[in-house]
Formats: C-alpha cells, sequence, structure tokens
C-alpha cells in the first residue's frame, strides 16, 4: 500500500497557505509539517510548493495534487468522526470570542450548559471587540455582531436583534420626550459603534445623523450612562432588559425603532474545525433557533 504519510500536513500548507499557520491548525510544531511534506515530496519525485521567505504557493503540480487530496482528507475525517461520535467525551479546550451584552449574558450561559453536558471539556471565553486571527489565537469561533466583511470567513446567524431607544426619566423629564426620529438631531444621544441610527418609517428605512456627550464602543458603559441621564440609546432591545424592570430607563419612539443587525458565529474553513467546536457551533444554532430579542 502506497505511503499516505505527509497528506493531511499538505492540505493544511495549502489552505493556510503557510507551514507556521498550518501547524497551528493541526496541533503540531512547524517543523513536523515542514518534515512531513518534504517527505512526501521525494516519495512522488514532484516539487509541491513553491517556497519563499515571504509565503507558500502551490506549484501547478501541487494544485492538481491538492484538487485530489482534499477530498480524501474530508472523508477520512467525517470517517473518524463517525466512529468517535459513538463512543466519545469532548474534551480539550474549546476557545471562544465573544463581545457585547448579548455575547456576555446570553451566550456564555448556553456554553455553560453546554459544558455541563461534556465534564471533560474546558471552555475559554474571551471577552474582547477586536478582530482576532484564527490561527495566531487559538479561537475556534467568535460570536460577532453586525454586518460582517466578505473575509472568507463561514458565518451562522444565530439570531435577529431588535433595536429599541431609551432614555432615563430624569433626562426625559429634563430635555422632553422625542415623538419623531427627526428630534433626535437637537438631543444629547449616545453612541456606540456609529452616529448613523437607522429607524423604521412607514417601511422604509430612515437613517438619522446623532451626536451627544457620550461615545464608547462599551455596550455596557452606554447603558450605564443612559441610567445616570446622560442621554439617549440606541441598541438591541435585549441590552436595556434589566433597566427598564427596574424602571431606570424607559423605552421611546417604539414605533419608529427597526429591525438591527443580526449576531454571528464565525469561524474559520470547517474542514480543520475540531469536533468540539463543530458540536458547540450546532448546539448554540440549535438554543438560539427561536430566541426572540
Amino acid at each position: 500500500m502506497e505511503n499516505f504519510d505527509g497528506i493531511v500536513e499538505f492540505v493544511a500548507v495549502a489552505e493556510s497557505q503557510g507551514f507556521s499557520a498550518a501547524a497551528k491548525q493541526l496541533g503540531c510544531s512547524t517543523s513536523h509539517v515542514s518534515r512531513q511534506v518534504s517527505r512526501l515530496e521525494e516519495r512522488l519525485g514532484s516539487s509541491l510548493l513553491a517556497r519563499s521567505t515571504r509565503q507558500v504557493s502551490l506549484t501547478q503540480a501541487g494544485t492538481a495534487y491538492y484538487q485530489r487530496c482534499k477530498e480524501l482528507v474530508i472523508g477520512l475525517q467525517q470517517a473518524n468522526e463517525q466512529v468517535s461520535q459513538q463512543q466519545f467525551q469532548l474534551n480539550g479546550t474549546l476557545r471562544v470570542s465573544g463581545a457585547g451584552i448579548f455575547a456576555e449574558q446570553y451566550v456564555a450561559p448556553a456554553l455553560m450548559d453546554f459544558g455541563l453536558r461534556h465534564p471533560g471539556l474546558k471552555i475559554d471565553m474571551d471577552f474582547n471587540s477586536r478582530m482576532v486571527n484564527f490561527v495566531e489565537d487559538g479561537i475556534d469561533f467568535a460570536i460577532r455582531y453586525g454586518r460582517l466583511e466578505d473575509s472568507g470567513l463561514v458565518a451562522r446567524k444565530l439570531a435577529d436583534r431588535q433595536m429599541m431607544a431609551v432614555a432615563s426619566p430624569s433626562y426625559l423629564k429634563e430635555n422632553g420626550i422625542p415623538n419623531h426620529p427627526d428630534q433626535l438631531k437637537t438631543q444629547s444621544c449616545l453612541v456606540a459603534n456609529n452616529d448613523e441610527w437607522v429607524f423604521d418609517l412607514n417601511g422604509e428605512p430612515v437613517s438619522v445623523k446623532v451626536s451627544g456627550r457620550w461615545r464608547t464602543n462599551n455596550a455596557h458603559a452606554i447603558v450605564k450612562a443612559c441610567e445616570q441621564g446622560l442621554g439617549i440609546a440606541y441598541m438591541p432591545k435585549s441590552s436595556f432588559s434589566g433597566s427598564i424592570q427596574e424602571g431606570l430607563l424607559e423605552p421611546i419612539l417604539e414605533s419608529f425603532c427597526g429591525r438591527g443587525a443580526s449576531s454571528w458565529i464565525v469561524y474559520q474553513n470547517r474542514r480543520f474545525l475540531p469536533m468540539r467546536a463543530r458540536m458547540a457551533i450546532d448546539y448554540l444554532v440549535d438554543y438560539f433557533s427561536d430566541w426572540v430579542e
């Protein structure tokens, strides 16, 4: 039987375009990946990769070989998982990046429940809004809100978000209650990710440019500033649920508040996604399938 050593490493290098990135995907050393690919090329008698100090690219022979091998690797991975699923315990560490109130108050508890179902699994959740490098940071998937850039990543929708405008009773008493989005132009507004707020007017989106005394990319800080009477906030409805129940904030412009962006699970090509990540993603998608803002 022909020796298949090095094929998995070669496919990983081809897809990540680098030996270091492939090593992190596969959980081994860069030298191991390089050695395995070199031995594969020696056995084949052909150069599969063009190496330079800055990048790694496929040769003509490497491109043709990759097209054949990638399906073999997928099939092998699926076969291994199919057998493992019958007698496995999830283990290792699931690393998740999340940002915002939705990730903290809703996604984190869901992952806690997932962890209880798999006692051998460790979960490491990093609440950071920065753009993550999935390979270098070792992140399995991220929870993100809003419009996604075309980055080549895989995205699965978790939930649609309904927007809500709110203010504190003291602010409304002092500044009056606006009854139309246009009146926000003369109000003090608390700006989060952008200062263009989109409302719904007779079924059509209407954008209003706002400004105010407080700006931050942290949703908790927006809520607290709103409770203190610094201005009007406009974010997904669930951001204010506790404050409204306690009487600290009051909804305004309810008939104009539109449907906001969505929350997403974002991750790299599923070909090398660990089983623990695949199962966690499927669990979260199912968990939020009937979630209402």
